[in-house]
């Protein structure tokens, strides 16, 4: 039984430190806009011999988890990257599953309490044209229950693409242009903000980004809007993502010095 005592010990510690530093992290500025890029999913899988869907799934349930801490800290907006436009090249079941997933979660979403109690529009950002008709569908009927909220965002990646996303509003603008409605020496960086995808944000740019399993890039995450964002890159799977894991990135996001170029 020391094993027991020794692994209860490991937990009262646990839940000690936890406690002490969400405390010391809720005395410092809370980040308004935190994007995480959820990544190590099939890599988590793969080392217990588990299909890579089912790494996708503990990854969903883990969203759950992270909305309700984001939420209870106080964020404001939450920015989750959950399918770029390569992600398309996996194998074609793996990427059947997943849209499989991401219709049931999103219908979950309709009936989780936090997002009706702290009033969050929830938002899909990416190409949905790409999207299956099922899951274009569904994420359409989440956006439209929650439309009428507005103090708290969260927006799902499905289907995007940073560089994508930057040509659409280029193409937008060059519409405009043709149409002659705007005129080139109209455009600045404020105008060209409108055309993103997260022009409907009141605060479009993170202040910081999360990124899981140990990789260390953005992989085309928010590429205009994360010029000034502050970077943290943890070496941890995405489905073993803890609340000490955000928190201690959130205390690394107070002790930096934002300068923005200044």
């Amino acid at each position: 039984m020391d094993w027991v005592r020794g692994f209860l010990k490991i937990i009262g510690v646990y839940r000690v430190y936890k406690w002490w530093l969400r405390r010391e992290v809720k005395k410092g500025a809370i980040p308004g806009h935190v994007g995480i890029i959820l990544d190590g999913n099939r890599r988590w899988a793969s080392k217990r011999g588990y299909p890579p869907w089912l790494g996708h799934r503990f990854g969903a349930e883990k969203v759950e988890d992270v909305l309700k801490w984001c939420l209870d800290l106080g964020v404001k907006t939450i920015t989750l990257y959950a399918f770029s436009t390569e992600n398309f090249r996996r194998p074609r079941r793996e990427v059947e599953e997943l849209f499989r997933l991401f219709e049931e979660k999103l219908k979950q979403l309709l009936d989780n309490p936090d997002i009706h109690e702290h009033r969050v529009r929830i938002k899909i950002l990416g190409a949905l044209e790409l999207l299956p008709e099922s899951v274009r569908k569904t994420a359409e009927e989440v956006e439209d229950k929650t439309s009428h909220y507005g103090e708290r965002w969260l927006n799902i990646a499905l289907a995007y693409g940073g560089r994508r996303e930057i040509i659409d509003a280029v193409r937008s603008i060059a519409k405009l242009i043709a149409e002659e409605r705007l005129k080139p020496e109209d455009i600045n960086e404020e105008l060209f903000q409108k055309h993103l995808y997260t022009a409907h944000l009141p605060n479009p740019e993170p202040d910081l980004i999360i990124r899981t399993s140990g990789e260390e890039r953005l992989s085309g995450f928010l590429l205009w809007q994360s010029a000034y964002s502050e970077l943290c890159f943890l070496d941890v799977y995405w489905p073993e993502f803890r609340e000490i894991d955000l928190l201690r990135a959130i205390r690394t996001y107070q002790r930096r010095r934002r300068r923005f170029g200044a």
